[in-house]
């Protein structure tokens, strides 16, 4: 082969080989490619892309409310029921447990609901507090009316589980198709017989202006001490606070403190054979005391608390 044709050889392999700049452009195209089709997958579970996503964000807060008000009333109805039924010898030989078990479930309600919905939602499980929120620490009034909705309906179906769990016991202590305050009491809040009206609405007023003011402390940003409790904590300081109102304030009212925890419940007695008695009991109480009271007591909880404590913005001081 001659030497022209080995040069021209040479230079045909030359220009068959890629440049390093042509090598670089292949490269950042290839990574352009996994970019793209990475993009693409984020785009396929982007919430702004999912139909699911979309409406999932519209309903998140409610269902978070929805839940953690169903699991109060599960753990502290279901420790109510527990109790109560098997001090019936049909149902227990023994019983299984005493009036602190009752406190100890509510409180172990009260930390988990709170704990599973303040990721998702403020995680007030509770229309008093959410009241609170929205009159004193600016949570928006537009979102009150579904939470509210959302904490009933919890109450109505954590009870709803427990009833059903508990059918048969039920049925053994009341009797077949018979129902009475005897078994009503578990789920919802009856005062004992000598507990005035007056004095049952003053302590349900007294204890959940205490809860008010609790919250307000745990989610105070302005205290000296902020860092003192982390916010993952706070359901474990709710757990401390209501087995201390429950232990405390707790015997002669069954201590509501919360509408949603009572009046969900009474929704489902009606519609489960206890009859309009769940209403009626003592010209309405159920009304004045687990729901008002309740409302008022959260709100002067947290006007004390603003008034005496509080250093942030607020009602009482607009301009900070």
């Amino acid at each position: 082969m001659s030497r022209t044709s080995i040069s021209e050889v040479d230079s045909d392999i030359k220009k068959a080989r890629p440049t390093s700049e042509e090598v670089s452009h292949t490269m950042i195209s290839k990574s352009d490619v996994e970019a793209q089709l990475q993009n693409a997958a984020d785009d396929t579970l982007n919430p702004k892309q999912s139909t699911y996503r979309k409406y999932l964000s519209y309903i998140r807060e409610p269902m978070a409310e929805f839940f953690g008000v169903a699991l109060l009333v599960i753990f502290g109805a279901g420790a109510g029921a527990s109790v109560v039924l098997s001090s019936n010898p049909g149902v227990s030989s023994s019983n299984k447990g005493d009036f602190f078990s009752i406190n100890f479930g509510w409180a172990i309600g009260i930390a988990m609901g709170v704990w599973v919905s303040m990721g998702h939602s403020a995680g007030h499980i509770n229309p008093a507090i959410t009241l609170a929120m929205a009159a004193w620490r600016g949570f928006p009034w537009r979102k009150v009316p579904g939470y509210i909705l959302a904490q009933v309906l919890g109450g109505l179906v954590g009870t709803a589980i427990i009833y059903g769990l508990y059918f048969g016991a039920i049925d053994i202590v009341e009797g077949a198709g018979v129902r009475t305050q005897a078994t009503a009491g578990i789920f919802a809040t009856y005062p004992l017989p000598y507990v005035s009206s007056a004095s049952a609405f003053f302590s349900e007023f007294v204890a959940t202006a205490i809860l008010s003011m609790v919250v307000l402390a745990l989610t105070d940003e302005h205290r000296k001490n902020k860092n003192m409790l982390k916010p993952a904590l706070i359901p474990l300081a709710l757990f401390i606070l209501f087995i201390g109102v429950g232990t405390s304030l707790g015997m002669q009212t069954s201590w509501a403190l919360n509408p949603a925890r009572d009046f969900g419940p009474r929704l489902f007695l009606s519609m489960a054979g206890y009859g309009k008695e769940v209403y009626t009991h003592r010209n309405q109480y159920w009304l004045w005391c687990p729901i008002i009271a309740p409302i008022v007591g959260a709100q002067v909880g947290a006007l004390l608390y603003d008034l005496f404590l509080y250093t942030g913005k607020g009602p009482l001081n607009p301009s900070n």
